[in-house]
Parts: structure tokens; C-alpha cells; sequence
């Protein structure tokens, strides 16, 4: 896969241990440990609450056109899915640098599922929606947001959904992963600055949302949702004072 679009503003170092949730304190989605009391659970998820580039947002409208260079090129890889208690999370095998933001490279780390979608477009969710966190050789973060609305069975969702997973299970995917048809052949996107979704939420993250959606089938949302077993997206944040490119 290719892109070809904008050198993207330097992102903040963000420790990728971080986003995997090693070592915190227990988090959820529903409770008195949802969303709204991220940022009471512990003086490292202070962010959550009091930060002012938070993700998701409602991406209505850009205010600024965009025309740098952004590469991505994603080949077959062997990748191990889990479902760690928040999420179903594929991790390739092997550290393959495929995205460059301005000509620098990043690895690709994992990629995980939201369903409903986090990021809203005119205030409309979508049934899922995938980030593909990738990260440089200083720790810094750049995620890749693609949603899914419903239609044809989506090949690349098959493998991930294969083996149902309870949270703590983990398997390797038999074959190599072509992970193409997660991503809209159209790849207009809009691109800000924002954070990480779960705690500790940190700040400094580059977003490339992509505009238009993939499709998958009913039957794959539901595989999807059934594994997770509950919502798992954070409510839209405030967008403040930020710019939303266009690209």
C-alpha cells in the first residue's frame, strides 16, 4: 500500500509501554473506572482529565489544506492476536519499519479495534474502527485511524477473527497477514496533533484519520464486539484550539 501525502509535524516522545497499558492501575470502560474518572485513577493518568489534546474528536471540518509526504507500504507479515481485557490487538512477529512521515521511519507495533468508532465524522459513529500505532527510534507515536461501516466480508478481519479469544488469551495467526484491505483505497485523510485513547492518555501523538471507510460484514462486527464484550471507545474530547489539516 502507498500513501503519498504531508511530512508531518515532530510528535512528542510517548512510551509505546505505555499505550499497552503495562503496570497501571485497573482501568475500564463501564464503572466507577470508566472514562470519566480516567484521569482520578492515578496521579500518571492526570492527563486524561487535564489535558488539552485529547483524542478522540469530532472531525466535521478541516481549517488547514496539507501537501507533504506521507509513505506507508504494510507487506504480509506473521502476527500473534490477543485480547488483553480492553481490546483484540494484532502484533507482528517482526520489526518492520512501514510508515515514513517525512522521511522518517516507523515500525509498526500493533494494531488494535474500537467498536463502536472512537473519532466521529459529523457526529456519526461508525460499528469499528482500527489504529495502526507506529513508532520511531525515540519513542514517538504516529496512529493510522481507519473506519469500518457495514458490506462485503472483509478478507484481512477473517484471520483476526478465526479463534474466538476471552481476555487474556492469545494466538498466532497460522499464515501470513496481508493486512491491505484494512485500508480505503481512497486515502484522503485528516491529520492532527491528539494523544493516546486509554490511559495514561499522553499527549503528543500525530492522528492520520482516513475519510473514507472500509467495509465489513455484520457477522465480522459481531465476532468482533462478542470477543471485546463491551463498548470500547472513549467518548469524543474537546477539540480547543487545535488545527485539523486536510489531506
Amino acid at each position: 500500500m502507498q500513501l503519498r501525502h504531508t511530512a508531518l509535524a515532530a510528535l512528542c516522545a510517548v512510551s509505546l509501554s505505555a499505550f499497552a497499558g503495562e503496570g497501571q492501575p485497573h482501568w475500564s470502560y463501564t464503572g466507577k473506572d470508566d472514562p470519566t474518572h480516567w484521569g482520578e485513577l492515578s496521579p500518571a493518568f492526570v492527563t486524561c482529565k487535564l489535558g488539552k489534546n485529547q483524542s478522540p474528536v469530532d472531525l466535521s471540518s478541516a481549517n488547514a489544506k496539507g501537501d507533504n509526504s506521507v509513505e506507508a507500504t504494510y507487506p504480509p507479515l506473521a502476527y500473534s492476536v490477543e485480547n488483553n481485557g480492553h481490546t483484540i490487538q494484532a502484533t507482528p512477529t517482526d520489526a518492520v519499519k512501514t510508515l515514513k512521515l517525512g522521511g522518517e521511519a516507523f515500525t509498526l507495533k500493533q494494531f488494535h479495534f474500537h467498536t463502536p468508532s472512537e473519532h466521529t465524522f459529523l457526529s456519526k459513529y461508525f460499528p469499528m474502527e482500527a489504529h495502526f500505532v507506529h513508532q520511531n527510534e525515540r519513542g514517538e507515536l504516529a496512529v493510522i485511524g481507519v473506519m469500518f461501516e457495514k458490506g462485503a466480508e472483509n478478507a484481512a478481519l477473517a484471520p483476526l477473527l478465526a479463534k474466538p479469544l476471552k481476555a487474556g488469551e492469545k494466538t498466532a495467526i497460522a499464515d501470513k497477514l496481508d493486512i491491505a484491505a484494512l485500508f480505503p483505497k481512497d486515502q484522503n485523510h485528516f491529520r492532527l496533533n491528539g494523544s493516546l485513547t486509554t490511559p495514561p492518555c499522553s499527549e503528543g501523538v500525530n492522528w492520520i484519520v482516513f475519510k473514507t471507510p472500509v467495509e465489513a460484514s455484520e457477522a465480522q462486527f459481531k465476532a468482533m464486539e462478542a470477543m471485546i464484550g463491551q463498548a470500547n471507545n472513549r467518548p469524543v474530547q474537546p477539540l480547543n484550539a487545535r488545527i485539523v489539516i486536510e489531506e
